[in-house]
């Protein structure tokens, strides 16, 4: 293939795959581009000269060439040619060496660029709070980490280079030419336009096919993954639709062929008259340039020269034609990722951060209200693929909530769904800040207080205790990175395990699966409870952590629960009031307020919304009366269904 078909390509490919989005930059959005590239301005400074050596070395090839040329006509000695031979040779292996240290150049610099990159935006991901979580598509938050930051890099590496070579090589050729015949110069320019027009009205075009190519396999491939799930393919043989699920398939299917067959032929169009212009443009050079020379206007050697050079002016010209597409593309790429990184945590750690006070740890809310934030403070709308963010919010779902628990003791929370227990939960560790009031631990605000230590203090157990596509003891490790393997096996112990664990094939290198699913729900939640106790928290918290169990497992994992609980400060979210007879303090929250407070004992006798809710889930015979023994001091029952 010419050179001037693998420009074709080139510019079909950057035509076809410019991102549309162009928004204008500001100089403090350049400033930060340029930050990214300040630790590795030697090299890069390095790779732009070495990308004007090599710009040239390109151009002194066809001009020895045509010396050759005229030497052989004009009957030079033969140590002319062949030193001019030589020289050329040797420019040659020049232009390669130097092609290979700018690639490695090109390599390490973009490939640095995308570390600092996708660690800037990971660990800015990682501060962010629970509500950015849920309501991000985690696939499109993915994308920012991906293909951004690869577009980003290519302004430092592919585009850089080019335009800069390009331009090296285009002035360079364009003097050459002029200098030789500015006559033949000037008419070949005349067919450029001919070259580089198609090229972006073509790639508009494929572009389009492309898209609507990717949408179908993009339809067909969610068809895929839900109907040859279990659950799925349950649902399409229940319903008895197979047929037009085969039929719809089909037809997405029969429309990527389609659209395939009309790519092909389109590129190949393009190419075959792209590559009949560079025909054209050298038939023209040889047959003016050969006229010129037989009139003894020009040298043979010149009308090489000039030929080659054509193709080192076309080819920059071409390139240059579509640089400030790539760039643009670049730059969105960018903007995307600064998006996220200018997106600002609603939780930030004060400098003089410090941590919780050593020895055992009380918990207490002051006069607590809170809200959860809107969309537009916590989300992107390209981020949850939406056209508008939900600017809804700062509706209060707790309202001047106060307690205490003194170090040891156990504060249980009952009350309806949606009643805000959970809320109350997610603010103790700080997953959100409080509007007003503050959540003190042993007597210091969390705010006021770091963040690791925060994480050492507490432990929290879920209904959902999530277990990551890794090891049993990778997943026990992120409690405490650097227990032993006998630390890890005491955990399992202590949690009721370690006979399982003890006999799978692989042991503690066994890999759990995604979300655990190679565990049953109540050994999930086991392994949840042994790595809180492998992290030695102070302060636990039980958010309906036997939920969705059946007796056996629910029994397995009371049990593990009490060697949790044991001599810690505890704050339990229960449903089952048999289960937190035991504790020192009940709140019943219903609307986002402590409606009642006391002990068990304490609120049946004031016949409230507590005693309600005990006689709604009991007999009132004294035969019936639960005989659970309930979680605190040490005890070992957690019932499942707390409520949220």
């Amino acid at each position: 293939m010419s050179s001037m078909e693998v420009t074709a390509w080139h510019q079909l490919y950057t035509s076809m795959h410019a991102q549309q989005d162009r928004r204008p930059f500001s100089r403090a959005t350049f400033r930060r581009i340029l930050s990214f590239a300040r630790p590795n301005r030697r090299r890069l400074g390095l790779f732009i000269a070495l990308s004007v050596v090599s710009a040239t070395l390109a151009v002194a090839t066809p001009v020895l060439a045509g010396q050759v040329v005229d030497a052989i006509v004009g009957g030079s000695a033969v140590d002319l040619i062949v030193r001019l031979a030589l020289l050329i040779a040797l420019i040659a292996v020049a232009e390669a060496g130097v092609g290979l240290v700018t690639r490695y150049l090109s390599a390490s610099i973009g490939e640095g660029v995308i570390v600092d990159l996708r660690t800037a935006v990971y660990d800015h991901v990682q501060r962010m709070p629970i509500a950015f979580f849920t309501r991000t598509r985690t696939g499109a938050l993915v994308s920012r980490l991906n293909n951004d930051v690869i577009g980003a890099q290519r302004a430092f590496s592919d585009i850089l280079s080019n335009v800069v070579g390009n331009i090296v090589t285009l002035t360079l050729a364009l003097a050459v030419m002029l200098s030789l015949s500015w006559q033949i110069t000037l008419i070949a320019l005349v067919l450029l336009p001919v070259f580089v027009l198609p090229a972006r009205r073509m790639g508009g075009k494929l572009a389009r096919l492309e898209r609507e190519g990717a949408d179908h396999d993009a339809a067909m491939g969610t068809q895929m993954t839900e109907r040859f799930s279990a659950a799925g393919a349950t649902l399409v043989k229940l319903f008895g639709r197979p047929a037009d699920e085969s039929a719809e398939f089909a037809r997405r299917a029969l429309r990527v062929r389609d659209i395939g067959v009309r790519t092909a032929m389109t590129q190949e169009v393009f190419i075959t008259a792209l590559t009949l212009v560079s025909a054209l443009a050298l038939a023209l050079v040889y047959g003016l340039g050969g006229f010129f020379a037989v009139g003894g206007m020009l040298d043979a050697g010149s009308v090489v020269a000039l030929a080659m050079l054509l193709t080192r002016l076309y080819a920059p010209l071409t390139a240059l034609a579509g640089a400030r597409v790539e760039v643009m593309s670049a730059l969105v790429s960018f903007d995307r990722v600064f998006e996220v990184l200018d997106l600002p945590p609603l939780i930030e750690e004060k400098p003089d951060a410090r941590g919780v006070p050593q020895g055992p740890v009380s918990v207490e809310f002051d006069g607590v209200s809170f809200a959860y934030p809107s969309g537009d403070k916590v989300s992107l709308a390209s981020l949850e693929e939406v056209a508008n963010l939900d600017t809804r919010g700062g509706e209060r779902v707790l309202h001047d909530v106060s307690f205490r628990a003194e170090p040891g003791q156990m504060v249980a929370l009952v009350g309806s769904s949606g009643a805000g227990k959970s809320t109350i939960a997610q603010l103790l560790p700080r997953l959100y800040d409080v509007d007003e009031g503050a959540v003190r631990l042993s007597g210091v605000d969390v705010r006021d207080l770091t963040a690791d230590s925060i994480r050492a203090a507490i432990g929290m157990v879920t209904q959902d205790g999530h277990l990551f596509h890794e090891s049993v003891r990778e997943n026990l490790r992120l409690a405490r990175p650097e227990a032993a393997d006998d630390e890890l096996w005491s955990a399992l112990r202590r949690a009721r395990l370690d006979d399982l664990i003890a006999s799978l094939p692989d042991g503690l290198d066994t890999i759990v699966g995604e979300r655990g699913y190679r565990l049953s729900g109540g050994e999930r939640q086991r392994l949840t409870i042994a790595r809180l106790l492998l992290a030695r928290p102070q302060v636990v918290i039980l958010d309906e952590a036997t939920a969705h169990l059946d007796s056996t497992s629910e029994a397995a994992v009371q049990e593990a629960l009490g060697e949790a609980l044991a001599g810690r400060t505890a704050v339990v979210i229960a449903h089952r009031l048999s289960t937190i007879q035991a504790a020192d303090l009940i709140l019943v929250i219903e609307a986002g307020r402590v409606v009642e407070r006391g002990t068990h004992a304490e609120l049946l006798a004031a016949g409230g919304r507590y005693a309600e809710l005990y006689r709604t889930q009991f007999d009132s015979s004294p035969t019936s009366e639960p005989e659970a023994r309930g979680l605190g001091r040490g005890l070992e029952v957690l019932e499942p269904g707390a409520a949220r």
